[in-house]
């Protein structure tokens, strides 16, 4: 079968979201804005902006609360081009929503209303949402059937399933209220009509708010056709106080996971492993129980992670092996074959091809050349209190157990460093370099101490 190509002349449609960041979360307990609260590394509002994004969303508008410049600053760092809007007082959904408008007002042809709380919807549905509505639906929902329906609005349909009204809990009847699909609360509208439709809700209600949900009843008096699409509970859990931000991030975690053993990755005990949104892990990756990768972190086919490892803003190439136990701070990149132990952090540093830093060291701002092996104990001394200095250390050198090397400096290819030793001035290749005290030795020494130490210790009982 011919798969068709794509209609050029087709116009483009014009896509707008309003992703309503608004909610202080006085549940979470937290200084923290709600929306700025991290699952997988990252906060729910920039998880929301990514996904709508990938949606095919061209536009976005973000109400925020009045004096939230933290906010303000995330939709500026995660979506620049977006605009933002005030909501100065709280009246409900629908009246948060004109609070853009502005945004509104250009007649998009299509309109997306999501939540900031609302972090764990997938693209997919995003786009469902907006293929149903540009199909001829004037207002979309997303439903859901959780195990309890209670305090949800339902979505009441027709014997043609097309959706009639979605009612609040608190304003159904008790024969509404046995409906099991529930109102997730993102919605799709049609872009020309969506600003007339939202201003002619009414407050006629058990909160004398302004419901979003309500545009159902106005668009359907217009003769406008609805819709329902549906998905997951867990896709549409809202996030309200840390109990449920918890559960969010094990959702998330558990499609990471899945997302990376279905790519080829090896997850020994997956539900030990923790991901940040963007992990990246090829094939033939392996990871051990109870590892937690944070933001920044791309391994390559082959590598090996031992377990209780903690890696950031890392890198490792093919076949580098960490762990266990090992730590990888920003800026850590491994060279094919290059090994780092247990009790091992890096940080700024570079570790060549075939490099082996394997026992309680500590590399942070240098450069280890290929080859080269770093002894237990090492350390590069690397900030004085006020600067950072780089340590270079060429291929094939070899570093002696508990050596100190002092930035800036460099160890030359194949040279060695003498265990113990402090090294202050640059190393040649292949030279041997031995910085510690002359070790003397006093014939008898211990058996005169010992004994004074013994008549002393007689006289204090």
């Amino acid at each position: 079968m011919t798969t068709p190509l794509p209609d050029r002349n087709a116009p483009i449609k014009r896509r707008l979201a309003i992703v309503l960041a608004a909610g202080e979360g006085k549940r979470m307990r937290s200084s923290l804005p709600k929306a700025l609260h991290k699952i997988a590394g990252r906060s729910m509002l920039a998880h929301v902006l990514d996904s709508v994004r990938r949606a095919g969303v061209d536009s976005l508008a973000v109400v925020v609360g009045p004096d939230r410049a933290d906010v303000q600053a995330e939709v500026l760092r995660t979506a620049p081009d977006a605009a933002v809007f005030v909501q100065t007082e709280r009246r409900g959904t629908a009246h948060a929503v004109l609070a853009a408008r502005e945004a509104l007002a250009q007649e998009f042809d299509d309109v997306l209303v999501v939540f900031a709380d609302t972090p764990l919807v997938r693209p997919e549905t995003f786009t469902l949402l907006l293929e149903k509505r540009s199909a001829g639906a004037g207002v979309v929902a997303l439903g859901f059937e959780p195990a309890d329906p209670a305090g949800y609005g339902r979505l009441l349909t027709g014997p043609d399933g097309q959706l009639l009204a979605i009612r609040e809990h608190k304003d159904a009847s008790v024969e509404e209220r046995q409906v099991r699909q529930c109102n997730a609360g993102l919605m799709a509208l049609d872009g020309a009509k969506a600003l007339n439709w939202l201003e002619r809700i009414g407050d006629n209600n058990a909160q004398k708010e302004f419901y979003l949900p309500d545009a159902v009843e106005v668009a359907r008096r217009d003769g406008a056709f609805c819709a329902i699409v549906t998905a997951e509970a867990g896709e549409v859990l809202g996030v309200n106080d840390k109990a449920q931000l918890a559960e969010a991030e094990a959702e998330i975690q558990r499609r990471l996971r899945l997302d990376a053993m279905r790519a080829g990755a090896t997850l020994i005990a997956p539900e030990t492993v923790f991901f940040s949104h963007d992990t990246v892990l090829a094939p033939d990756v392996l990871v051990e129980p109870h590892v937690v990768f944070g933001p920044g972190v791309t391994v390559a086919e082959g590598a090996i992670i031992h377990a209780f490892s903690h890696l950031e803003g890392a890198t490792l190439a093919k076949d580098a092996v960490i762990g266990p136990y090992a730590r990888l701070r920003p800026g850590a990149k491994l060279a094919q074959g290059a090994r780092v132990g247990n009790f091992v952090e890096i940080k700024q540093a570079d570790i060549g091809e075939g490099a082996k830093v394997n026992h309680l060291t500590y590399i942070g701002d240098a450069s280890i050349g290929p080859r080269a092996n770093i002894g237990a104990g090492t350390i590069t001394c690397n900030y004085d209190g006020f600067f950072k200095y780089r340590t270079t250390i060429g291929a094939d050198a070899f570093i002696g157990s508990n050596s100190s090397l002092v930035a800036p400096v460099e160890i030359g290819a194949g040279a060695y460093v003498g265990s113990g030793s402090v090294v202050t001035k640059n190393v040649p290749a292949d030279a041997l370099a031995v910085a510690r005290g002359r070790q003397n030795e006093i014939s008898g020494w211990a058996t005169a101490f010992r004994k004074k130490m013994a008549a002393l210790k007689g006289t204090k009982k």
